[in-house]
């Protein structure tokens, strides 16, 4: 799958069949990590406010530090419905922003509505953050370049940028 997604409006959204040529995105049936790994280099999880608040739009403050280099997945609000699995197609309430300035690119809450998607159809990182996740969870994930958007970036999203989001899991079909 293409890493270069548009975001506004179809921000981790679907991806045209036809522009379906890359292997760099893993496969459906890839798993998803185990366990939250805390931020490497002495980096510090961006603060989020509104944390535990399902019926309000999280805001991410800015990292500190170093990002981490690999995935970090935090649970902020545990599920306890469906879960979903690697490739499903889900349906979210999300926020993005930059790791080093906290600033929102992309925002489901902005736009008024849940995004519906698959798993097998966004960037790597967001795939393997929310497969494992249950409905009623909301969840942060700091998502290292590798797994983002990389050395290319996209729209708003520069080169190497480390991104956070906090997705709130709706449903799983």
């Amino acid at each position: 799958m293409p890493r270069s997604l548009p975001l506004f409006a179809a921000a981790l959204v679907l991806v045209s069949v036809a522009a379906c040529s890359s292997s760099s995105h893993p496969s459906s049936s890839s798993a998803a990590p185990a366990a939250a790994a805390a931020p490497s280099g002495g980096a510090s999880a961006p603060a989020v406010a509104n944390a535990t608040d399902l019926h309000s739009a999280p805001t991410i403050a800015a990292g500190t530090g170093t990002p981490p280099t690999s995935l970090v997945i935090k649970d902020l609000v545990k599920g306890t419905g469906t879960t979903a699995q690697s490739g499903a197609t889900v349906n979210v309430e999300y926020v993005g922003a930059n790791f080093a300035n906290g600033q929102v690119f992309d925002s489901s809450w902005q736009r008024g509505q849940p995004a519906t998607f698959s798993l097998a159809q966004v960037i790597p990182g967001f795939a393997q953050g929310i497969a494992g996740m249950q409905v009623g969870g909301r969840r942060e994930l700091v998502i290292p370049p590798a797994l983002g958007y990389g050395p290319s970036g996209t729209g708003p999203i520069g080169p190497n940028e480390t991104l956070v989001f906090v997705i709130d899991l709706v449903g799983v079909q």
